[in-house]
């Protein structure tokens, strides 16, 4: 059976989880960082991972931006096989985005071309994902980047013989090049395998993964526990001052390759790890 869905469902979805997103976040991040502040050790850090949780209250029930750089909208879109749009879903994306970004007040922070450098003006065209999946639900995930934490990202065309060792040296050197310049404590999000472009986007939809739950496969789940533990002792700590709090989760994501290569993204984000979910 064919489920008809309109489109203009689909914008007003997306208008409101861009301001839901950027207002507050989710339930395993917010509580990853009261953590962090309740037994960060250093002094300096403890100060500071207390401000980024009076910040995130303040934006909660004030409703203003968590943060000044309201990001770039990532949108992750699992539509299902029976499931017939009633127009085009690139352009409901879009207006969606549009809407969001200017009835949330929220920063436009898009140049129409990346050499001109001309603002849109409403933070729009977004960054859209789409896959097919079975049955007729639509998987919506609205995740805006800010742009300082990724710059810090990185793609390593590793080789085979590079193996584990050469995926975790990827990470940490990803990590230690970021530094304060992705203001920690950081989310890292890691894609391993796929090609080139497949491995980055398997890094970005890996940040949007609950960071207090570990990879159902388990050498993953290992690395992800080992480089969490590696990647706190780097002392970069809060705001780049030190600290036993330099990053708050490392999710991996993998993905079939190819003989001859060892594709490795990792995808950093700040403090203010924004996405939401929600199914049409």
């Amino acid at each position: 059976m064919i489920r008809e869905v309109s489109c203009s469902l689909i914008s007003k979805a997306i208008e409101e989880m861009c301001i839901e997103a950027n207002l507050s976040l989710t339930d395993d991040v917010r509580e990853k960082i009261v953590l962090a502040a309740d037994t960060e050790t250093g002094v300096i850090a403890k100060k500071i991972l207390g401000q980024l949780v009076e910040n995130m209250e303040i934006a909660k029930n004030e409703a203003i931006p968590i943060c000044q750089d309201t990001g770039m909208a990532v949108v992750f879109m699992e539509i299902g096989q029976d499931v017939h749009l009633d127009g085009s879903l690139t352009d409901a994306v879009n207006e969606g985005v549009r809407n969001g970004y200017e009835h949330g007040y929220l920063r436009k922070s898009v140049v129409e071309d990346p050499l001109i450098r001309v603002n849109t003006k409403d933070n729009t065209p977004a960054i859209l994902h789409v896959s097919l999946v079975p049955g007729d639900k639509i998987k919506i995930t609205v995740a805006p980047k800010g742009f300082g934490s990724e710059n810090m990202s990185r793609v390593y065309m590793l080789k085979p013989a590079d193996g584990e060792e050469g995926v975790k040296n990827a990470i940490l050197d990803a990590v230690k090049q970021a530094g304060p310049n992705a203001c920690p404590p950081m989310t890292v999000g890691v894609g391993i395998g796929g090609d080139f472009e497949m491995c980055a986007i398997l890094a970005k939809k890996a940040l949007t993964r609950d960071i207090s739950k570990r990879s159902e496969k388990p050498h993953i789940a290992r690395i992800e526990e080992e480089m969490l533990e590696k990647l706190n002792k780097t002392g970069i700590g809060p705001g780049g001052f030190g600290g036993d709090t330099t990053v708050l989760g490392v999710n991996i994501e993998t993905y079939p390759t190819h003989i001859a290569g060892l594709p490795v993204a990792v995808n950093i984000c700040c403090h203010v790890n924004r996405h939401v979910t929600r199914v049409l």
